[in-house]
């Protein structure tokens, strides 16, 4: 089945729960192939058809859902997410708003601004009181412009669950490798992939500044970029990439970070 986030997952909970092979797959990747195929129908029983023979053609792996402490942390901090957004909006409208209505807004704003602590205490003991997200937490904050909202986003994209060889395929996974154009003596401007975990991308974006200034690690490599002419946003892409390297390193390990290791 294709990956629909939300309305797949309780389908491929349920089939697997049967006994049934399931298999998640990214609708750029059915997407492609039915380019390749010069498809041109788009309905229903087309885009089935289309789904059923990239099965039959591909080498499928079995879809594995997520252990239940790591499902939950996700959710928390999905919530997290949802609860800013409302109250981005809330806070919007109040910029705007007719007298009449602010105390309404007012007192919408104090409930998500309630909720929102609820659930970062939540998140906080959620982790302290699972032993291994617990240590995998502390290896994280040892990190310099990792904090912990950004924390429990790496313990759900870096979970064991995700069977990651390297740094690179977790990189990948946040949609944040290199997307090169070249052709010949051409050469394109380089661009991040984009097609993957958008989330962890938000999540890492300001970590990845922050560390620019206080991560030495970090703030070593991003000079090296902006000597060599990059401009400031090829380089926070560049550093965030650069913290995934790190964590994957450093939950891999099991050593908390050390410059003076990192840097000989």
């Amino acid at each position: 089945m294709e990956a629909t986030g939300a309305y797949s997952l309780p389908l491929a909970e349920f089939m697997t729960d049967h006994g049934y092979f399931v298999s998640v797959i990214n609708p750029a990747q059915i997407h492609a192939f039915g380019k390749s195929e010069l498809s041109r129908a788009k309905t229903d029983k087309a885009d089935a058809k289309l789904i059923a023979r990239y099965g039959m053609q591909a080498g499928l792996k079995p879809w594995v859902p997520l252990p239940i402490n790591i499902r939950d942390l996700q959710a928390m901090t999905r919530r997290i997410e949802h609860l800013l957004e409302m109250q981005q909006m809330e806070q919007n409208r109040l910029d705007t708003a007719d007298t009449a209505i602010i105390p309404s807004i007012n007192a919408v704003l104090l409930i998500l601004d309630t909720e929102l602590k609820a659930t970062r205490k939540a998140i906080h003991n959620h982790i302290d009181n699972d032993p291994d997200l617990k240590q995998r937490s502390d290896l994280l904050d040892s990190i310099p412009g990792i904090g912990p909202a950004t924390i429990a986003h790496l313990l759900v994209a870096l979970s064991l669950h995700h069977g990651y060889v390297n740094a690179k395929q977790a990189v990948a996974h946040a949609g944040l490798a290199p997307k090169i154009s070249e052709s010949g003596t051409w050469t394109g401007k380089t661009r991040i992939a984009k097609n993957g975990d958008a989330r962890l991308r938000k999540a890492l974006y300001m970590p990845a500044l922050v560390a620019w200034q206080h991560n030495p690690v970090i703030r070593v490599f991003c000079e090296r970029l902006k000597a060599n002419g990059k401009n400031g946003k090829a380089i926070a892409c560049a550093a965030m990439r650069k913290l995934i390297h790190l964590a994957f390193a450093i939950l891999k390990s099991g050593e908390k970070f050390d410059p003076n290791f990192l840097l000989a």
